[in-house]
């Protein structure tokens, strides 16, 4: 009797178990989908996202992040292109939540002919500095620069990359010396981005860090830095972040403000109007 009822306490501790859920998790997508046709060359824009952890997403995605549109589409870690569903990310299955993606793309077709679909390319890798994509470091398994030229020329195979957004900086907040040269690190790193994809007058849209980091002047100084450069470079904008929030670890924003960021880049590249000019 004594085993029997070891036995069945174990069987109903193996099933709460393999039901209970995780709450970064909850409501991702368990299916992928491919599009019905993948758009003619032509019509297809290509946008890189690419930087450290708010820019691969940390955000809780919700039922309505993994709404798909026909005409936003992504890739899966293997390079098939298949329905954008948040997360995008697939390089740190274990950390990666909502990013701005989706959000960007569903901003962008409204202001685009309905004649054209949105390829997006994930790149971004948590925790990595700006020197490591310069030097093409592996960081968490992903050779930083080599990952952008491979899945940029993925992207380059089904349209033609548009943009790149992309959010980095916190790691470089960490000490006087790496803030002090990151306007120069972003130029050197953005001469490469464009020379990878072929247009030295690629547009690059930056975001700014947040404002409720526990560090909050590192990483003001970083924004400084950004705004610096930004008017050296006629065909990068940033984006303001100031007013978003974090998800409660002061470090990576929450679902609301990734949304929102996803529709400020989609804003800002559209008034640029450096997407539209073809």
């Amino acid at each position: 009797m004594t085993n029997t009822k070891h036995l069945f306490l174990l069987f109903i501790f193996l099933v709460m178990g393999t039901t209970q859920k995780d709450p970064r998790t909850e409501f991702f997508p368990r299916l992928e989908e491919k599009p019905k046709e993948i758009p003619a060359k032509e019509n297809l824009w290509v946008f890189i996202l690419a930087g450290q952890s708010n820019m691969a997403g940390r955000g809780k995605v919700e039922p309505m992040d993994t709404i798909p549109d026909p005409r936003i589409l992504t890739i899966n870690k293997t390079g098939e292109v298949i329905l954008a569903k948040e997360p995008l990310h697939f390089y740190e299955p274990m950390l990666t939540g909502l990013d701005c993606g989706l959000s960007f793309g569903k901003e962008l077709l409204k202001h685009i002919p309905d004649s054209i679909s949105i390829l997006l390319i994930p790149t971004a890798v948590g925790g990595s500095a700006i020197n490591q994509w310069i030097t093409d470091e592996t960081f968490r398994n992903v050779p930083l620069l080599s990952n952008f030229r491979e899945k940029a020329a993925l992207g380059q195979q089904y349209g033609t990359v548009k943009a790149i957004l992309w959010h980095q900086g916190e790691s470089d907040a960490a000490t006087s010396e790496t803030i002090e040269i990151y306007d120069k690190q972003l130029a050197v790193l953005f001469e490469k981005f464009r020379t990878e994809v072929g247009n030295p007058t690629l547009p690059i849209s930056m975001g700014r860090l947040g404002s409720y980091s526990k560090t909050d002047e590192p990483w003001q100084a970083i924004n400084s830095k950004m705004e610096a450069y930004q008017k050296t470079d006629p065909y990068a904008n940033l984006i303001k972040t100031k007013d978003l929030n974090h998800k409660g670890d002061s470090i990576h924003f929450d679902a609301e403000g990734q949304r929102e960021m996803g529709k400020r880049h989609a804003k800002a590249l559209i008034q640029r109007r450096k997407v539209l000019n073809e």
